[in-house]
C-alpha cells in the first residue's frame, strides 16, 4: 500500500495526512541529489524528471545568482521578482517526526510560479506555535522561520540542471520541454541539520 499523498486542487492551506499504520514506506537514498523531490514524487507515483549535478559555474545568469548563495531563498526570490510570494501546496506527508511537502511559490500580485520546492523536515525541533505553522502550509519556511525569530541556514549541497517531466511542466506553465536550473539543500537550526530541500526554478 502506498503512502497516502494529498494533492491540492487549490491554493486553499491544508492539514498534513498522517502515513496509514503499517503501510510500505518508499527507501530513497537521502545522498541522491533529487532528494526529498524524488520522494515526493515517488508516493505521487509521478515520473522523475532527468537531472544531473553541474558545476555553480556552469549555471547561466539570472539562475546563478538566484541558486549560488546560503541565504534565505524566499526572501532571495521576493527580492529579484520585486515582491511577496505565496505558498501553494501540492503535496503532504506526515511521518512521526519528519514532514515532507511539495510546494509551489508563486508572486502574490500575479500568480505566477517563481519556484517548486520539497523539504523534508523535522518537527521536533520546533516550538509547538511553530510546528503547527508548519502544518498549516500557509507561510513559505524561510519567511515563518525569519519572522518567529528562528537561527537557521540553508547550505546548498548540490547545483542541479533539469530536464522536466510534464507534471513540472505543468505547474511552470511550460508550452515545450527546457532545461531548468536547481539546487539541493540542507537546512540547519542552531549548528544542527534538521531537513533537505530541493528548489527547482521556473524558465527566468
Amino acid at each position: 500500500m502506498k503512502t497516502r499523498t494529498t494533492v491540492a486542487r487549490k491554493a486553499a492551506p491544508q492539514a498534513a495526512r498522517r502515513t496509514p499504520s503499517g503501510a510500505r514506506r518508499t527507501k530513497l537514498s537521502e545522498n541522491g541529489v533529487l532528494f526529498p523531490l524524488d520522494l515526493a514524487y515517488s508516493q505521487a507515483g509521478v515520473p522523475q524528471p532527468g537531472v544531473r549535478e553541474v558545476s555553480p559555474k556552469d549555471i547561466p545568469f539570472p539562475y546563478r545568482s538566484l541558486l549560488v548563495h546560503e541565504n534565505d531563498m524566499t526572501l532571495t526570490l521576493e527580492r529579484h521578482f520585486g515582491g511577496p510570494v505565496m505558498l501553494r501546496t501540492l503535496s503532504t506527508t506526515l511521518n512521526g517526526k519528519w514532514y515532507l511537502r511539495r510546494v509551489l511559490l508563486v508572486q502574490q500580485y500575479s500568480g505566477r510560479p517563481v519556484e517548486m520546492g520539497a523539504i523534508r523536515l523535522r518537527l521536533d525541533v520546533f516550538s509547538p506555535s511553530i510546528r503547527n505553522q508548519i502544518l498549516r502550509n500557509i507561510v513559505p519556511i524561510g519567511r515563518l522561520l525569519r519572522d518567529s525569530g528562528v537561527d537557521f541556514k540553508s547550505q546548498p549541497r548540490a547545483f542541479l540542471a533539469v530536464d522536466p517531466n510534464p507534471e513540472m511542466m505543468g505547474v511552470f506553465w511550460m508550452r515545450e520541454p527546457r532545461t531548468l536550473y536547481g539546487r539541493q539543500t540542507e537546512f540547519f537550526e542552531g549548528g544542527q541539520k534538521i531537513g533537505d530541500i530541493v528548489e527547482i526554478l521556473p524558465l527566468v
